[in-house]
């Protein structure tokens, strides 16, 4: 995979396994967002000496317990382990109602020493947004992270305001010299905004009212977040040669599970659709999401 031609029909491929739809009416938000895995890899592998500074974690209040979703932390818990085994930097940031998860899920990965920003809802960004900056973040990834709708609050797909749970990290996303990068799976997510809202009010389910304003450079529409993030981790494999083996290692159902198993019991984490603290994510148990894994490994790996 030398050649630019083959590594685009790889990354296509990958973003197009990504993509597969779960029920969420989200078709017509893929093929607006076709293209982002190859900017979004392609920003990251050029880049020098990348930081990438991951904002992720989906409060879920009718959780039985109430906390943040399976979704979002244990794909950004994944990627990270892949890029700091690939000798890339970073760091994740979340709030404090969905700092357990995130830090349940790092240690998961074997990387709970790595930072976690974990600001309190209603406190300023102030200081998040400089200790980015003395870090030297080159990326601000958003992986599932719940973002300002067009009234200003964050909204679930059922339509409810969070703001009560979820701190305003659209700030902190928009507010560096990084570039903007961001995951989603129904279109009231952080970086959503770089789409039509008309688009997202039109296919889904309260999409007018969750729609998220906040838009990304490069943006990535999946079915499961968490995929996206894998399929970051398998496009940067494809683009940096000397980064494959690390990230094809992170690549692994087991250490998946290891995150996943971490994240809900000891989180906790519950699932975003069925709200119940089990191993699974969005409703599909660990053996489909695994065959996505192994899939989006494969093209990799030839």
């Amino acid at each position: 995979m030398d050649s630019v031609p083959a590594q685009r029909a790889a990354i296509d491929r990958i973003e197009a396994l990504v993509q597969e739809e779960v029920g969420r009416n989200i078709s017509h938000l893929c093929t607006a967002a076709a293209g982002g895995l190859w900017d979004m890899a392609s920003s990251i592998a050029a880049a020098a000496a990348p930081v990438v500074g991951v904002i992720t974690g989906f409060y879920v209040p009718r959780g039985t317990p109430p906390a943040g979703e399976t979704d979002g932390p244990i794909g950004a818990a994944l990627l990270l382990r892949g890029l700091r085994d690939a000798g890339v930097a970073g760091r994740l940031a979340t709030d404090a109602p969905c700092r357990d998860v995130c830090a349940a899920a790092l240690r998961g990965a074997g990387i709970g020493g790595l930072v976690l920003d974990a600001v309190p809802v209603g406190a300023p960004l102030g200081p998040l947004v400089a200790a980015w900056r003395d870090a030297g973040v080159t990326h601000g990834l958003s992986i599932e992270r719940c973002g300002r709708s067009i009234d200003g609050m964050p909204r679930n797909l059922r339509g409810v305001d969070i703001s009560a749970h979820t701190a305003p990290l659209d700030e902190l996303f928009v507010a560096g010299p990084w570039q903007t990068l961001a995951i989603g799976d129904g279109g009231n997510e952080i970086g959503m905004g770089a789409l039509p809202r008309a688009l997202i009010g039109r296919d889904v389910a309260n999409g007018e009212a969750i729609a998220c304003v906040t838009p990304a450079r490069h943006l990535v529409v999946a079915g499961v977040s968490n995929w996206g993030a894998w399929g970051l981790l398998a496009a940067l494999a494809v683009l940096r040669a000397e980064w494959r083996g690390a990230l094809l290692a992170a690549l692994d159902p087991a250490l998946d599970a290891a995150i996943m198993a971490e994240a809900v019991w000891h989180g906790p984490a519950v699932d975003g659709v069925t709200a119940r603290q089990e191993l699974t994510v969005d409703s599909l148990d660990m053996a489909t999401h695994h065959r996505k894994l192994l899939a989006i490994r494969a093209i990799v790996e030839g």
